[in-house]
C-alpha cells in the first residue's frame, strides 16, 4: 500500500499516510466526544473534545510505533525496509524481501504487538500516577485520555496476536510451522488458510452482530475480516507464483531477440517501420555501432504524435547507464525482487559486458500463463 501523503522519515524509514487514514481518524475523534462526555459528565464541551481529539492522535502514533518495532527489527537482521503507510485499519511496514530464518519472522512479527502491549501498561501506569484508582471514572481529562490508551493498546495486543494471516498473530503461527517443518512454502499455505478461516469468521459474525444485534460495530469487524481474507488469500498466491519460478534464472525467460535501431531515427519512421513490422517488445538504440540506450513501446509516451516526425528515438529512449542491469544466471526470484526495490518494469540482461536482452514483468507474467496452461492440460 502506498502512502498518499510524506511525513517525514524516522531511523531512515520513509513514513507516510494513505488518504483513507483520515477517515478513521475523524471517526475515532467523533466516537471518543460521547465516551469522554459519559465517562465525566462535568466536563466542559472543550475538555471533552480536546480530549477526543489529543487521544486520536496519540492513538496513531501507537500504531507508528507498533509498525516502526516491525521495521526496525527487519533492518537490524539485513531486510530493506522502504516505507511505513498509516491507512483505515492501521499500519503496514513495506518490508521488500522475506525473512531468511523462521526465527527472525517470528521475532519480528511478534515484537508488533509487545510493543503494543507494554504501551499499553505504561499508559495504565500513567492513568494511575494521575490519579485514576481501580473501578472508579477517571477525575480528569489526562487520566480519561491514558486510560482509554492503556486498554486499547492492550486489547490491539491480544487482537494482533488472532492467528489470521496476515495479521501478526498468523506471521507467528506461520514461523512456527515453518520451523517445524522447514518449508517456508508451506508453512505460508498452511497460515494463509487459517487465516482465511479466521476471516471468514470475522466477516459472518460483524454482519450477524450488525443485522441482528443492531451494533454497527459488526460492520467494523466484518471489515476486518475482509482484509484479513484479501490478504491471505494474495499471500496464498504469491506462494504458488514463487514456487513455479524456482529454480528458473533470468536466461531462462528474458526476451533475447531485441531489435537494433539507429539513434537518429525519428520516432515517426520507427513507429511506422520498425516497430509496426516487428514482434520485439524491446530494442536496443545503436550509436557508432555501439548500444547507448533500450526502447520500449512505453517510451513513445514521452514525446506527444505531433512530435513524432522532428523527435529522435535517441531523445526518448532509456540510456543505457541508466537502465539497471542483471546477470543472466540471476534467479527469477531475485530479479522480480530486484524490479520491486528499484521500481522499474525491465531489467537489461548483461553478460561479459554485452547487452543480451531484456528481463520484464510481461515476460514473467506471459511465463505464468505458458506454465499454468500446460498444468491444465496435465491434470
Amino acid at each position: 500500500m502506498r502512502s498518499h501523503i510524506k511525513l517525514g522519515r524516522i531511523l531512515g524509514i520513509e513514513v507516510g499516510l494513505h488518504y483513507s487514514w483520515f477517515l478513521i481518524a475523524a471517526l475515532i475523534a467523533i466516537s471518543l466526544g460521547p465516551y469522554f462526555r459519559h465517562t465525566e459528565p462535568r466536563w466542559s464541551g472543550a475538555a471533552v473534545w480536546s480530549a477526543a481529539g489529543v487521544t486520536a492522535v496519540l492513538f496513531f502514533v501507537r500504531l507508528l510505533l507498533h509498525e516502526l518495532a516491525h521495521s526496525v527489527y527487519a533492518k537490524n537482521h539485513g531486510l530493506k525496509v522502504r516505507a511505513i503507510t498509516l491507512f483505515a485499519l492501521g499500519g503496514v511496514s513495506q518490508i521488500e524481501s522475506e525473512s531468511p530464518t523462521a526465527g527472525i519472522e517470528f521475532w519480528m512479527a511478534i515484537v508488533g504487538p509487545i510493543t503494543s502491549a507494554v504501551i499499553g501498561f505504561i499508559c495504565l501506569g500513567l492513568a494511575l500516577a494521575a490519579g485514576w484508582a481501580p473501578g472508579v471514572s477517571p477525575g480528569s481529562p489526562v487520566a480519561a485520555v491514558l486510560l482509554w490508551l492503556g486498554y486499547i493498546n492492550i486489547a490491539l495486543a491480544i487482537f494482533n496476536m488472532i492467528p489470521g494471516y496476515p495479521l501478526d498473530g498468523g506471521r507467528v503461527l506461520r514461523a512456527i510451522i515453518w520451523w517445524i517443518d522447514r518449508s517456508p512454502e508451506r508453512s505460508t499455505r498452511i497460515a494463509a488458510g487459517v487465516g482465511q478461516i479466521v476471516a471468514l469468521i470475522f466477516i459472518v459474525g460483524g454482519v450477524f452482530w450488525f443485522f441482528v444485534r443492531g451494533n454497527y460495530g459488526g460492520l467494523w469487524i466484518a471489515l476486518i475480516g475482509w482484509f484479513v481474507l484479501e490478504g491471505a488469500r494474495s499471500s496464498a498466491a504469491q506462494v504458488g507464483v514463487m514456487t513455479s519460478l524456482q529454480g528458473h534464472n533470468v536466461s531462462d525467460l528474458m526476451q533475447r531477440d531485441c531489435g537494433v535501431v539507429p539513434g537518429y531515427l525519428s520516432v515517426r519512421e520507427f513507429v511506422d517501420d520498425r516497430l509496426a513490422h516487428s514482434v520485439s517488445p524491446c530494442f536496443f538504440v545503436e550509436q557508432d555501432d555501439r548500444v547507448t540506450g533500450l526502447l520500449t513501446p512505453e517510451d513513445l509516451s514521452k514525446a506527444s504524435r505531433e512530435e513524432w516526425e522532428r523527435t529522435s528515438v535517441q531523445s526518448i529512449m532509456v540510456p543505457v547507464n541508466n537502465v539497471r542491469s542483471v546477470p543472466p544466471n540471476m534467479p527469477v526470484v531475485e530479479a522480480i525482487e530486484l524490479m520491486g526495490r528499484e521500481s522499474v518494469s525491465e531489467l537489461a540482461v548483461v553478460s561479459d559486458g554485452k547487452m543480451e536482452g531484456i528481463f520484464s514483468r510481461g515476460q514473467v507474467l506471459r511465463f505464468l500463463q505458458i506454465n499454468s496452461g500446460i498444468k491444465q492440460k496435465a491434470a
